[in-house]
């Protein structure tokens, strides 16, 4: 595999040697200082280009400056474009490097997001305005109490529909609610828990991705436990635990924050559950 330094210069070589394109932005991890570094990760790139065109669905071009992708997506070429007038190159190569390679003729917004410019060939006079890098902005944010409650009354609630889903043998209707909906309220709840052990500097990672770096090795074991195959018995299991789970973790964020947790609504809805597991 290429070293960073290596896909750096081939990105640069082919940005300066092109009038058209004006600047280079990196972004995502590779920006942010933060996230370690391993060989997995994409590079994120934005040429911003005086025109669009001749690099709009060109993937000839690509080819003969990148070289060929072992496979490649072009988003805006797909169901669902963005529309915005951009376009995006999604490439593996052969050595396993990916870049992410965005079109761009628009003036960036500084979003807050973590970016560096690579290159800029007009000197802050064209495509890039000052930009005031948010070290905070993919960090863990307190709750407040209006997110608290509606985090654990969604969780609970949720938990009525993979019940009944169990019960009517809808695997797929089951799968995506415990794991979309009422998994996400979780990760919620544990991204707090983790904010209020190690300070809200930090961030959880892209769902969840850093959880078994933050939390104690116990807790994360109980959160595995929540994850389960395509048997009923199992996910009946795995609800359990991820109940359990919650409760604990739930009532920890209440405790620190000064907030109100609603143990009614939890037991109303573990009477429900046993309900209609026992119809």
């Amino acid at each position: 595999m290429r070293t960073e330094q290596e896909i750096m210069n081939l990105i640069l070589g082919i940005a300066r040697a092109d009038e058209r394109v004006r600047g280079v932005l990196l972004m995502g991890s590779r920006a942010d200082l933060a996230v370690p570094k391993d060989c997995y990760q994409d590079y994120d790139v934005a040429f911003y280009v005086t025109d669009i065109e001749p690099f709009f669905n060109n993937p000839t071009w690509i080819e003969k400056k990148f070289g060929k992708p072992l496979t490649m997506q072009m988003p805006e070429t797909m169901r669902y474009p963005e529309g915005d007038g951009n376009f995006n190159y999604q490439m593996i190569f052969s050595d396993g490097v990916r870049i992410d390679l965005n079109f761009v003729f628009t003036k960036y917004i500084d979003d807050g997001e973590p970016a560096i410019v690579l290159l800029d060939k007009d000197n802050g006079s064209g495509f890039f305005p000052p930009i005031n890098v948010n070290e905070k902005y993919w960090c863990i944010k307190p709750p407040t109490p209006l997110d608290y409650y509606s985090c654990c009354n969604n969780f609970w609630w949720c938990l009525n529909n993979v019940a009944k889903g169990i019960m009517r043998d809808e695997l797929p209707y089951v799968m995506s609610m415990l794991n979309e909906v009422v998994r996400s309220e979780l990760h919620d709840m544990m991204r707090w828990y983790i904010g209020m052990r190690h300070g809200f500097n930090i961030s959880a990672g892209k769902d969840g991705k850093y959880f078994k770096k933050y939390l104690p090795s116990d807790l994360y074991s109980e959160y595995a436990a929540t994850y389960s195959g395509s048997d009923y018995d199992e996910l009946w299991t795995a609800v359990y635990a991820m109940s359990d789970l919650f409760h604990s973790l739930a009532l920890a964020v209440a405790k620190h924050f000064g907030l109100s947790y609603r143990q009614d609504e939890e037991d109303g809805m573990r009477e429900y559950l046993r309900m209609v597991r026992d119809f």
